[in-house]
């Protein structure tokens, strides 16, 4: 059985995903065209041995819809053999991405896969998919009578149920805020950027942020329909300590040593262990829990043996009851800030997140680095990677 090696990933600056943001006006295809272009310069790899281009994107509708990799890799310039896929785990799509294309190379399917994702939520705004219908069925609705919510509620419920005072998540958003902007001071996000029209940097990044200043920011999703659903619930966040809306895409080169070494290719990181889990849809983003510790077993590692972590800013709340339950040391996640800064392009995520995880790895010279994403309808994967 083959092990599967990551040769380098890249990933462009992430921007407001809003009509003022950097990349308004550019088309999603364009945007993930960009960074499939750049993985191939810069790894110097002749596109035509690429096996699989799979593609993780969320709102699949209008621009970002039929099998945008595809659309993608041809404005890349790649050779019209090279077959494309786009999938969907929601805000873990590029990530799944990511795995598929490791585990075709495991298993022999593939010697050569760019895993990848892409968002462009200031041209496809979020939920643009759906079109206000209900994606559920009666089935769904019969088992959980109550009724799903929204993200945003669903973050204010992990807040409650481990007690994470309104300081406890401004604090870390601040942090992060601070963690990112210090990253881009110190040359840190350089290697891993490849730059789009006049933006240098992330950017929803304020430097400023301080837990006085979110300390003002309204609370988000508090309105009379949830308070009459949810009456003792003490409401907590706000946009300060969640994801901002965002464009962006990112890129992996996925091999096998084999092929690494025939192409003269320099394998960075071995993909070790991968897990997928499911949790309660109506708490949602708690599928990071059960998911690190399936991949810990997987792996046969504990908490403790890993040097890095990427946990998927979502909400702050997400992040800190993932470290209650695991006892994670939150100096060792995301390091140089994570999505509440830098930002959370959907489809992108995965990929950026993993991107960032893998320099992160080398620059602290870490031995084993951990990814982890909440995603919707309570879903989680994670991915252990071991820096060669």
């Amino acid at each position: 059985m083959s092990s599967a090696v990551i040769v380098d990933a890249v990933r462009t600056p992430i921007a407001h995903g809003k009509p003022s943001g950097a990349y308004a006006d550019i088309h999603p295809v364009d945007l993930h065209a960009h960074v499939l272009a750049d993985l191939v310069a810069r790894t110097g790899i002749d596109p035509v041995v690429v096996d699989d281009v799979i593609s993780g994107a969320v709102g699949q509708v209008g621009e970002q819809s039929g099998n945008t990799s595809r659309w993608a890799l041809l404005g890349a310039g790649f050779p019209e053999s090279v077959p494309g896929v786009t999938v969907d785990r929601q805000c873990g799509s590029s990530q799944q991405a990511f795995h598929f294309a490791a585990q075709g190379v495991i298993a022999g399917a593939y010697d050569v896969a760019i895993a990848s994702g892409v968002e462009s939520m200031s041209r496809v705004p979020m939920g643009s998919q759906t079109l206000g219908k209900d994606i559920a069925g009666s089935r769904v609705a019969e088992r959980y009578a109550e009724g799903l919510i929204p993200q945003g509620v669903s973050a204010e419920l992990i807040a409650n149920k481990w007690n994470l005072s309104r300081t406890e998540l401004d604090e870390f958003s601040a942090t992060s805020h601070q963690r990112a902007a210090r990253a881009w001071k110190d040359g840190l996000f350089d290697s891993q950027v490849t730059f789009v029209n006049d933006l240098h940097t992330d950017q929803t990044i304020r430097p400023d942020s301080t837990v006085e200043s979110l300390a003002n920011l309204r609370l988000a999703f508090r309105n009379e329909h949830w308070e009459a659903r949810y009456p003792d619930l003490d409401w907590r966040v706000t946009a300060g300590n969640s994801s901002p809306i965002n464009d962006g895409s990112a890129a992996i080169l996925v091999t096998n040593e084999q092929a690494a070494q025939r192409l003269g290719l320099t394998p960075r990181a071995r993909v070790h262990s991968f897990a997928v889990a499911g949790d309660d849809p109506v708490l949602m983003l708690t599928g990071v829990i059960p998911a690190t510790e399936k991949v810990l077993a997987k792996a046969g590692l504990t908490i403790d043996d890993i040097d890095v972590f990427e946990v998927n800013e979502a909400f702050a709340s997400v992040v800190l009851a993932w470290q209650r339950e695991t006892g994670a040391d939150l100096a060792k996640v995301n390091i140089n800030g994570g999505a509440i800064a830098i930002g959370h392009p959907l489809g992108a995520s995965g990929a950026r997140l993993m991107t960032t995880l893998l320099n992160n790895l080398e620059q602290t010279g870490g031995r084993y680095g951990l990814q982890v994403m909440c995603e919707a309808g309570g879903l989680a994967n994670a991915t252990i990677i071991e820096r060669i």
